[in-house]
């Protein structure tokens, strides 16, 4: 018995040296190399501690989506820069045409399979909201130190909000100027456009500069309301939606602006475009002289040699009765509800959304800012055009007009205007059937 007493005694006395020796193994193993897991310190006994601190954490891939090509250039520095500072967090660019972006994002939002962070349009916003297919960024904003909604125009601020909650941290803001060829104006011998331009300049010009061959047309007024004629309705005091939610396309100044710009092309001062594409092409080709394109088009443009070389851009020419506007719109940073990992997500959002960050793509020239005092780091970002008319125009654009379904009737109101541009409707009875087609959509809001 005594034996037995003895031997279990030893037993526990090498058990518990063993157990001495297990936890000073575990010490050892924190000066070690990286590579060591964390599962490998705590299999070895160490427990929390053992995992404290540990540099040897996977990075974790954040999925970044967005569709415009010529700003992924610039933002392929600005992840390389937020990767060194953030060594554990990889982001993964996915870039999608403007088209087949909300098509793919439809579909990965039915499925579960959206990007872990990307773009939002004000279009869209309120269907992906009122879907809760994004995050509420509500509470992580309120307890961040580097992204506040004060640093932005309450005008974007408010669009991506829903229920009170924000959804978004605002990214850029964006109004459109009148693009020309200056060598095509030297040819003709006209002054290049100002802001002393009206209507009437913006015509008298496009038919000197319209070839008879039409190897060269003065005029762009492609089927485009955001860069198009939305611009012209608003300087003409027009309106595309009222503020009680009905149609403007039936309001008289409404369409004598469509007149205007629709004569450019029934007298062959202007091509007719329907693709979204086919726009810059034509005016990157030397084959329109003017044109009306958004800011967040200058990367793609400096880049383009025939652009760099030949063009320039001032502010739009106002209405004949001194009228001016110009479509004021801005993106959004969002979130997927099912994102892999939220805290790595919003580190990346919340770099972006930062005066850092917002600085960063202003100097870049991405785009124009949102955060409010970053305008000059834009301008300066590019010597070739005189793209500071795109501030000067903030002071009196116009918000880009919107309801809770806006792609659906902006869509069908196109289907309803083309044949305006076609020759197939007069202007008056496309601009009524858009108003009627977009009045029975806004009536199921």
């Amino acid at each position: 018995m005594k034996r037995r007493i003895l031997a279990f005694g030893l037993v526990l006395i090498m058990m518990f040296v063993l157990m001495l020796t297990g936890c000073g193994g575990s010490e050892t193993k924190k000066d070690q190399p990286s590579g060591q897991t964390q599962e490998t310190d705590k299999s070895a006994g160490g427990g929390e501690d053992a995992s404290k601190g540990s540099p040897e954490k996977k990075p974790v891939t954040i999925t970044y989506g967005l569709w415009d090509t010529n700003q992924a250039e610039g933002f392929k520095t600005m992840i390389s820069e937020f990767e060194k500072e953030n060594p554990n967090i990889k982001i993964e660019m996915q870039v999608t045409g403007w088209a087949e972006y909300w098509t793919a994002l439809d579909v990965a939002a039915t499925s579960g399979t959206l990007p872990d962070t990307f773009w939002m349009h004000t279009n869209s916003i309120y269907k992906y909201t009122s879907q809760e297919r994004i995050m509420d960024l509500t509470d992580k904003i309120e307890k961040s130190d580097k992204v506040s909604m004060d640093n932005f125009p309450q005008g974007l601020v408010e669009i991506f909000k829903y229920n009170g909650k924000q959804y978004c941290v605002p990214k850029d803001y964006d109004t459109i100027g009148l693009w020309y060829n200056k060598t095509a104006f030297d040819e003709a011998g006209l002054k290049y456009p100002d802001e002393t331009w009206t209507w009437d300049d913006l015509y008298e010009a496009a038919k000197k500069l319209t070839k008879p061959d039409k190897s060269q047309y003065g005029f762009l007024a492609a089927l485009h309301n955001q860069e198009g004629f939305y611009n012209f309705i608003y300087q003409n005091g027009g309106t595309v939606i009222t503020p009680d939610k009905k149609s403007g396309y039936d309001d008289p100044k409404t369409i004598e602006a469509m007149e205007f710009y629709v004569r450019f092309v029934k007298e062959g001062l202007s091509p007719q475009v329907f693709d979204d594409a086919e726009r810059a092409q034509l005016m990157q080709n030397g084959l329109v002289a003017m044109g009306l394109f958004g800011s967040w088009n200058l990367s793609g443009f400096a880049a383009n040699e025939f652009m760099a070389q030949n063009c320039d851009v001032t502010v739009l020419p106002a209405s004949p009765s001194g009228g001016r506007a110009s479509i004021f719109n801005g993106l959004g940073y969002a979130i997927a509800p099912n994102t892999k990992d939220e805290d790595a997500a919003w580190k990346w959002i919340e770099y972006l959304g930062s005066k850092e960050g917002q600085t960063r793509q202003a100097e870049l020239g991405i785009a124009i800012s949102a955060y409010n005092g970053t305008a000059d780091a834009w301008v300066n970002s590019n010597k070739t055009f005189g793209i500071k008319c795109f501030i000067d125009m903030v002071k009196y654009a116009q918000i880009r007009p919107y309801s809770n379904t806006t792609t659906v009737w902006e869509d069908k109101v196109y289907e309803e205007l083309r044949g305006a541009f076609t020759g197939e409707k007069t202007v008056e009875q496309a601009c009524r059937d858009a108003a009627r087609v977009m009045n029975e959509s806004l009536a199921q809001e």
